[in-house]
């Protein structure tokens, strides 16, 4: 017998119609009659239905359903496409069911993945059924897979078709996983991966940081009269050739200074706390700029990957931000550390502790918080220029691919060269833009300390003093190292949170 035909004599033509009809009245929460856009998607948030997150799809939803365009759905037209699209969906049910048992476990859904060309991770595996398994005893049944792809178009069903419609209709990160509820492991794994990878990146690139402060805090004065000879002072006078300032020599200048100052372990002072601050900020900033698109793309009402450019950008902004603020205190203290190391003879956590209280007596808490202001101005356009533009420069290599080997978006994989190369341009783009910020609020940081004497009293007296002494070009000191280090950093970080993502199956 048919597929379609044992379907049909699961139940009466009157209580399949009952049964639609209850469904349709459930859907319609504000007792209009008809369902249109705002009175679906609060139905399936009345009934629970997993497309209550799926923002972007009621507008195709009631497109699919409406047969004369007027923009609702009424009941005529709501029973005629459930019923249609419930044959469909127990064909393909059936033709999935290989022991005939009426429940689809999860090797037989593989198995069918497999034969329609998708090779799907156990990790997406797992997903699918958790969202598709409403009573979580590890199948699917007839109800659980016509609940969740009712509304899936006819034209194209196919368990492949399925499983993009599935994955295409639910909330997911920039990396195409399904945002699962709060209790799962995923929201640790992503904090753990987004930690991990900073902690990776800044300490393979700990040098060129100590390069970039090292420049930074020198202004072109001598340190003062105490300081330690006369060699280092004059290393760290401005050199000038023909009225042009000559980058190279100030650079390698600095690297013989920090290396006559305590070889190779120098080039790593300020690192622990480095890794102190990058952790929680790495995984903070991650966190909140797939929570921020989350938000954003319901305000658009659209999916996640459906949003808008300049939501992206908007929503990396608002995780630097996050991420900023919460490690400020920490950024500073390293930065006066490093300035004071080749001025003191403590090292160590001796030297980190006589900083922190030498803050401390300063100005108190607000100490730590010097050059806040310039910080959140300088990280805002950075961090939206950074994951902005790797998320646009992903989308854009997706979507080509997809379409010239005919693929699902879904299925196109990003080596780790281009993963690379992609976060070197997306770094150096907004680190060269923030750069002359990133100068100015260094330095307000730094002021005071054995290698920047200068002191301000905010951030228009920085840029004012910054001018006058060194002219523009003062505003753009560091930024060599300070490429060379974000290029690698950025693109570091970027290849160890998607490997350590797939190392944890996320």
């Amino acid at each position: 017998m048919p597929a379609q035909a044992r379907f049909q004599k699961k139940e009466t033509p009157r209580a399949r119609e009952e049964r639609i009809l209850q469904l349709f009245k459930s859907l319609d929460t504000q007792h209009k009659g008809y369902l249109d856009k705002d009175a679906l998607q609060e139905g399936f948030h009345r009934l629970n239905h997993p497309l209550e997150h799926a923002v972007g799809i009621t507008k195709e939803v009631i497109e699919l359903v409406d047969q004369n365009g007027d923009g609702i759905i009424q009941f005529d037209e709501f029973k005629v496409f459930v019923e249609k699209t419930e044959q469909h969906l127990w064909a393909l049910f059936s033709a999935i069911d290989k022991d005939k048992n009426g429940r689809l476990d999860k090797a037989e859904v593989a198995a069918a993945l497999e034969t329609s060309g998708l090779s799907v991770p156990s990790a997406k595996l797992e997903q699918f059924f958790y969202y598709m398994d409403r009573d979580n005893d590890g199948e699917i049944s007839f109800e659980d897979w016509r609940n969740f792809l009712l509304f899936m178009p006819v034209d194209n069903m196919s368990i492949r078709a399925a499983y993009r419609y599935f994955f295409d209709s639910l909330p997911l990160t920039s990396e195409g996983d399904v945002v699962l509820s709060d209790d799962t492991l995923g929201g640790i794994g992503y904090f753990i991966s987004g930690g991990i990878a900073g902690a990776v990146s800044r300490t393979s690139t700990a040098p060129f940081d100590r390069l970039k402060v090292y420049l930074i805090a020198q202004t072109g004065h001598t340190v003062n009269d105490s300081a330690k000879n006369a060699a280092t002072a004059a290393i760290m006078a401005e050199v000038k050739a023909g009225g042009v300032i000559r980058s190279a020599s100030p650079l390698l200048d600095a690297i013989k200074t920090i290396w006559r100052h305590g070889g190779v372990t120098n080039f790593f002072v300020g690192n622990g706390l480095n890794v102190l601050k990058i952790f929680p900020e790495s995984a903070i900033k991650f966190g909140s700029f797939e929570a921020s698109k989350r938000v954003l793309a319901q305000l658009e009402g659209k999916s996640v990957n459906e949003m808008s450019g300049i939501s992206s950008f908007l929503a990396g902004g608002i995780g630097g931000t996050m991420s900023q603020f919460a490690v400020y205190p920490v950024d500073t203290l390293k930065f006066r550390v490093q300035c004071e190391a080749e001025f003191s003879d403590l090292r160590g956590n001796a030297l980190l502790m006589n900083t922190a209280k030498n803050m401390w007596r300063s100005g108190g808490f607000l100490s730590y918080y010097r050059g806040l202001a310039l910080g959140i101005g300088g990280i805002f356009p950075f961090a939206a220029l950074d994951l902005g533009t790797f998320e646009a420069m992903k989308r854009a290599y997706v979507k080509t691919q997809s379409k010239q080997h005919g693929i699902d978006e879904g299925d196109v994989k990003l080596g780790n060269m281009l993963v690379l190369t992609m976060g070197a341009i997306s770094g150096s783009v907004g680190a060269s833009v923030v750069y002359p910020v990133n100068v100015l609020r260094t330095r307000l940081q730094a002021q005071g300390t054995a290698a920047h004497p200068q002191t301000y009293t905010g951030m228009t007296d920085v840029l004012q003093k910054t001018i006058k002494l060194e002219g523009y070009r003062g505003l753009f000191r560091g930024l060599i190292p300070n490429l060379a280090k974000v290029a690698p950093s950025v693109s570091i970080s970027y290849l160890v949170y998607e490997n350590c993502k797939t190392l944890m199956g996320l």
